[in-house]
């Protein structure tokens, strides 16, 4: 599992012109799922996003974590965190999960952090998307299951 982490002061994404999240200070997480990853690999993924402190203290030192600042997820799918371009010029997708096991663990996801008590607003899996957002710093992190779990 891969999230790819931006912190923004602002995001949104929309599918056909019409807005299906937005949030203000937070987090916009790129999700990408491969085919072994199981709800206890997205668990501890969950728990290392939340605990991130990546929001200046005011001492002007990355102290903060999420809830310290008030702040909203926004959480995309991304299957093309699974792109592999060893060969050629075009990329492979072969290494993420399939449709139905990505959804199933996206929507987990999103579960699991509204019931940790935040506000997590989202794309629509599978949907042409566009996003908008304002990066922070720009502050932007890969958490990647392989080297956070060491497997």
């Amino acid at each position: 599992m891969k999230f790819l982490i931006q912190r923004v002061n602002h995001a949104s994404v929309a599918v056909d012109g019409e807005v299906t999240g937005e949030i203000g200070l937070g987090f916009l997480v790129l999700i990408g799922v491969s085919e072994s990853d199981t709800r206890e690999i997205a668990d501890k993924m969950i728990k290392k996003l939340i605990g991130l402190r990546i929001f200046e203290d005011l001492e002007g030192k990355t102290n903060l974590a999420l809830k310290d600042v008030g702040g909203s997820l926004l959480l995309v799918s991304q299957f093309t965190l699974y792109a592999d371009c060893k060969k050629g010029n075009r990329p492979s997708f072969i290494q993420a999960g399939n449709p139905q096991k990505a959804n199933e663990l996206y929507e987990y996801i999103i579960q699991q952090c509204r019931a940790l008590g935040y506000t997590a607003a989202t794309g629509i899996f599978g949907a042409d998307m566009k996003i908008n957002l304002e990066n922070d710093g720009p502050f932007t992190i890969m958490l990647d299951s392989q080297e956070l779990l060491g497997m």
